[in-house]
């Protein structure tokens, strides 16, 4: 049955981070290059309005819920520890719980309320803009990787079984 319940979250954490690293490639690869064309309000209204609206979409129970099996990955190497596969179960939750979610919640996230309340006409907008469109798509491009890392980590162990 252990067996069994593994197999199940590794397919849970294959399919949802496989699933998050394609939201977030797509900020990455296109969308976040496509508001840099725009004019700066148009640009800051837009991703305003994404992250509002992401915040009550399917994108959420995605979000903490792959993060959850992630670290019930990593607590059953942990608790299994010395067990063949507890040492490749903690590599493949940790990428996604450390390299998605934390750096979501420490710098994507606030990086989106200060956008959020940045006042579209004001005179520094232009300048809050760039910095934000650079670091936040460096973060994302963290985000993109850790994800995909944990989905071929998982399937690679599925693919051993």
């Amino acid at each position: 049955m252990y067996e069994n319940i593994v197999t199940g979250l590794l397919w849970a954490a294959a399919l949802g981070s496989g699933l998050m690293a394609g939201i977030y490639f797509a900020f990455s690869a296109f969308i976040m290059r496509a508001f840099d064309r725009l004019d700066t309000t148009q640009s800051v209204a837009a991703m305003n309005a994404i992250n509002e609206v992401i915040t009550r979409s399917w994108f959420m129970p995605l979000f903490f819920g792959t993060t959850i099996v992630s670290v019930v990955l990593m607590m059953i190497a942990l608790v299994n520890w010395g067990d063949p596969d507890s040492v490749p179960t903690l590599i493949a939750g940790s990428p996604y719980f450390i390299g998605m979610f934390v750096c979501t919640v420490v710098f994507n996230v606030p990086l989106n309320n200060l956008l959020a309340g940045l006042n579209e006409d004001s005179t520094h907008a232009e300048d809050v803009w760039s910095r934000y469109l650079i670091t936040w798509t460096r973060w994302n491009h963290i985000r993109t990787v850790s994800s995909l890392v944990t989905s071929g980590l998982c399937i690679w162990m599925l693919s051993a079984q």
